[in-house]
């Protein structure tokens, strides 16, 4: 997943005195640390909401120097000046909005709830300033593309209908209703979000008889009892809807009820009618969001949003989900009728349901392929498997990542590695923060504290929750999470990598079903058996993982798959469903995501891989967007079959992804960028192939 910090701007008439004197707070001016990083050992909390207030002072003040400029707008006196407009906002936004995801405490959420309708008016004030607008409309009509190249192009377009989607031609009294309902939608976000993290920390099952730990495997038996004595219950086992916890319990349990349990918990986030209930916040949010596209001239909020990304509307979207649809719930349910058969032989007369399918899919791959994950997460160990994703990179664009110690931190658990290319010239500073914790939020991410522009470079961030160590035993990683390194880690490398003249065209700032494309190609080198062999290795042996032990992992590639993708396609459509609405008076949120997937044919067994109420993707940025993971995976896997054409790692074929995709950002047309790269538009049939739906 990509997180964008988004930093949203606050009316002048809000100002107010800063608490904080301006050389004490680190916001205010660059830096002054080696490599520019955030000095977080002098970070406090009350620096953050003067520095916010002093970066919208900053740019507002910039702003007026372009809108009284007496000169005729042009590219660099407009488009660029407003570009560059927020150096103090664009420092302590990034690591406010990280901190808010990664280390939140209450005193951070309650600053964000105070901030974000204040951050909300100040981006209005700007997008919706008449003059600014008139000069960027000017310069935009009066474009010469032979005075442009491709990126400054781009960055022109961008920036002109950001002001036009954000109601630069509307009424005055229709403005004032958008800054109403955007200062709304600011507010409401938080609130959903923190919900889920409330759930997601309130929720412990404890566990006090030993028999209750029935096929929980020893690892995680200490974790959980590691957990249990930090919560101050000694002598218990702690298990959380964490992923690091909740998926083994689900994965080895053999305790029915608790599985059920746990399960439910998870499902039933944000709807128990309690403080932390989402339900009305999520209806508000569709409501508004319905509203605003109206206003826009969009029949709904989905064409609103797709009209900037690849798939350009709800029909195009609509048509790869239900595509694959038709492959994928065929194959789910001949996953269930196999699940079943595996039940009936122990003769219970249990009927499957959606609390039993981690627990006999591990059966039935051990059954079928003789390969369990007790058996590979030996093999890796978080450090390894990380090295390991350095190691392609490096292979593949002759780039290196070396540790650096004594750079300030928020959190003992981060690490901080200095990125070089093979000139070696700086490319980044990359931190990563692996383990899961309360203040932190659930899933992974990538993120930056810095963008890179002109000769700036990045510092770019991988946020995950991967099982802690315990006493002597390291973290070993499911086979799963080893992609989700792999994956994260491609994010991380279109924020290093990336060569850009401006900000808002650097990096991941590209259409939403691009920004998949990085991420989601580099896990396909994860399982390859020439990697496999560079970096799984016995955490206690040392021996490099066994060629049979491979074998079985590339035949069970396509294992489970019908249930994995029906999964996402379900939330994928639940999300579109959402948003394509055109009515949304009297919505009821569960009952509508009820008739959704009874109208898609999806068995109980399975649910969407995100319900309405906690789907913090589609709040998060990922609104009528869910579908880019699909999308980006037609993308991939096209792209990975010119590196199995040509050798994973060939240099020639590295070049090309690193130059046309990876360095580009979004200085031209994701799909111009893509042709560039390969030759020609994705097909659809690596990805069925790889899904082993063809």
């Amino acid at each position: 997943m990509i997180k964008k910090t988004v930093i949203i701007l606050a009316a002048s008439c809000m100002m107010c005195s800063c608490a904080t004197k301006t050389e004490t707070n680190p916001f205010f001016t660059d830096f002054q640390t080696e490599y520019g990083v955030p000095p977080f050992d002098k970070i406090k909390i009350e620096h953050y909401e003067p520095a916010f207030l002093k970066g919208i002072e900053e740019q507002n003040r910039l702003i007026k120097d372009i809108v009284s400029n007496s000169e005729t707008p042009t590219f660099e006196n407009t488009i660029v000046a407003l570009d560059q407009s927020s150096p103090i906002l664009d420092r302590v936004g990034a690591v406010f909005f990280n901190m808010t995801s990664a280390e939140t405490t209450d005193a951070l959420t309650d600053l964000s709830m105070k901030m974000a309708p204040v951050l909300s008016e100040h981006e209005d004030n700007i997008l919706l300033n008449k003059k600014l607008f008139e000069r960027v409309k000017e310069v935009y009509d009066n474009r010469n593309p032979e005075q442009l190249n491709a990126e400054q192009q781009r960055l022109l377009d961008k920036t002109y209908k950001r002001f036009v989607r954000s109601g630069a031609n509307l009424s005055a009294e229709q403005q004032d209703r958008l800054r109403e309902i955007n200062k709304e939608l600011s507010t409401l976000g938080l609130a959903f979000s923190n919900n889920i993290l409330n759930e997601n920390n309130s929720f412990k099952l404890f566990v006090d008889k030993e028999e209750d730990l029935a096929g929980l495997p020893e690892w995680f038996q200490q974790s959980a009892a590691a957990e249990a004595e930090a919560a101050g219950e000694a002598g218990k086992w702690l298990f959380t809807l964490h992923n690091a916890s909740r998926l083994p319990f689900l994965q080895y349990s053999e305790n029915r009820p608790l599985r059920e349990q746990l399960y439910t918990a998870y499902i039933c986030r944000g709807n128990n009618d309690d403080k932390n209930d989402n339900k009305e916040n999520i209806r508000k949010i569709i409501s508004l969001r319905l509203e605003k596209a109206r206003m826009l001239g969009f029949d709904c909020y989905a064409n609103f949003v797709l009209d900037e990304t690849m798939a350009k509307n709800d029909a195009n979207v609509m048509q790869l989900l239900n595509k694959l649809w038709s492959y994928a719930l065929p194959k789910a349910k001949a996953e269930a009728v196999e699940l079943q058969k595996l039940m009936d032989k122990e003769g219970k007369g249990e009927k499957l349901a959606a609390w039993d399918w981690w627990y006999y899919t591990e059966k039935l791959r051990k059954e079928k392929y003789d390969l369990s994950e007790e058996e590979t997460k030996p093999y890796f160990k978080l450090e390894n498997v990380r090295d390991g994703a350095f190691m392609v990179a490096n292979k593949l664009y002759g780039i290196t990542l070396t540790k650096l110690e004594g750079v300030p931190t928020y959190h003992p658990d981060v690490e901080v590695f200095e990125v070089k290319d093979a000139d070696g010239s700086q490319l980044g500073i990359f931190y990563v923060d692996y383990f899961p914790r309360p203040g932190k939020r659930g899933g992974a991410w990538m993120s930056n504290y810095r963008e890179q522009y002109g000769d700036v470079r990045p510092l770019v961030c991988n946020v995950c929750s991967f099982t802690k160590p315990v006493g002597d035993m390291p973290s070993l990683l499911t086979l799963d999470e080893v992609e989700t390194l792999f994956h994260e880690f491609g994010h991380g490398l279109h924020g290093l990598l990336t060569k850009c003249q401006y900000k808002g065209t650097s990096g991941t700032n590209v259409v939403r079903d691009f920004v998949e494309l990085p991420s989601q190609i580099n896990e396909h080198w994860a399982t390859e058996p020439e990697v496999l062999k560079m970096y799984a290795k016995h955490y206690a042996t040392g021996e490099t993982i066994p060629d049979e032990l491979i074998e079985k992992i590339l035949k069970q590639q396509t294992f489970n798959q019908g249930f994995i993708t029906t999964e996402l396609l379900a939330a994928a459509m639940l999300d579109m469903d959402l948003h394509m609405l055109k009515d949304v008076s009297n919505l009821d949120i569960l009952e509508f995501e009820k008739q959704a997937m009874d109208k898609l044919g999806l068995i109980p067994e399975i649910a969407p891989r995100y319900r309405a109420t906690y789907f913090n993707h589609i709040i998060g940025g990922y609104a009528a967007g869910y579908y880019s993971y699909l999308w980006a995976n037609v993308l991939d896997n096209d792209a990975f079959e010119a590196f199995k054409e040509r050798g994973i790692f060939d240099k020639t074929t590295a070049d090309l992804f690193r130059n046309n995709v990876l360095a580009k950002g979004d200085s031209d047309d994701p799909m111009v960028l893509y042709k560039n790269f390969r030759g020609a538009e994705p097909s659809l049939e690596p990805l069925l192939k790889n899904r082993g739906m063809k």
